[in-house]
C-alpha cells in the first residue's frame, strides 16, 4: 500500500466551486457527484463534505455567487458619473460583457434545464431581473411598461447565448455588442 500523497494546499470553498461549475456545465448537474467533484480536486470525497452538506448546497452557492458577480457589474455601472443615457448603455454592455467573459458561469445561472435545481436559479435570477428592470426603468428617461424592459432583457439574453457558443470572449464581439445596445436603446429612451 502506497502512502497517500500529501495535500499541497488546502481545500477551499472557491476551489470546490471552481472545480463543481466546469463539471456541472460539460456534464449536466444529475451527472455529476460529490465523489467526482473531489476527484477532479484530487481530494476525498469527504472533504468537500466539510464546506458542503450535498450536492444541491454546492449548486446554489456558486449560482449565488454568480448573481452576486452579476449584480456587483450593474451597482457598478449605476456609481459611474455619466449621464443617464450613458450609464443605461453600460447597464445593457455590462450584461453582454459578463455572460460572455464568464460563459461557464452564465450557462449555470440561465440554461440548465434540470428540474431539482430550477428553483436554485429562479431565486437569484428573480432577484437580479429586479435590479435589472428597476435601473432600466429609472435610467430610461420614459415610463416603460413591464413587457418593454421583460423584452429588452430578452434581447440581450439572445445575444449572450447566440455568441456564448460562437466566442471565448466578449472583445471578440465587442462592436456588434455596443451597436445592440444602441440599437436597443432607441426603443426605450
Amino acid at each position: 500500500m502506497s502512502p497517500r500523497k500529501s495535500v499541497q494546499k488546502e481545500l477551499t470553498r472557491e476551489m470546490i466551486m471552481d472545480a463543481a461549475r466546469d463539471l456541472f456545465v460539460s456534464k449536466g448537474y444529475q451527472h455529476v457527484s460529490m465523489r467526482q467533484i473531489a476527484k477532479e480536486l484530487g481530494y476525498s470525497h469527504g472533504s468537500i463534505y466539510y464546506h458542503f452538506k450535498n450536492k444541491a448546497e454546492l449548486f446554489y452557492a456558486l449560482v449565488e455567487k454568480h448573481f452576486e458577480l452579476l449584480d456587483q457589474k450593474l451597482h457598478d455601472v449605476l456609481k459611474q458619473k455619466l449621464d443617464q443615457k450613458e450609464k443605461l448603455k453600460q447597464i445593457l454592455v455590462g450584461y453582454i460583457q459578463f455572460g460572455l467573459n464568464h460563459q461557464s458561469h452564465y450557462e449555470i445561472m440561465f440554461l440548465i434545464k434540470d428540474e431539482e435545481v430550477r428553483n436554485f436559479i429562479n431565486q437569484g435570477g428573480n432577484r437580479s431581473y429586479e435590479n435589472f428592470a428597476q435601473s432600466v426603468s429609472l435610467l430610461s428617461g420614459k415610463e416603460l411598461k413591464v413587457q418593454e424592459i421583460w423584452l429588452l432583457f430578452l434581447s440581450l439574453h439572445g445575444f449572450v447565448t447566440h455568441y456564448c457558443r460562437i466566442v471565448n470572449s466578449y472583445e471578440e464581439v465587442r462592436g456588434l455588442a455596443e451597436a445592440h445596445a444602441d440599437f436597443l436603446l432607441k426603443s426605450i429612451h
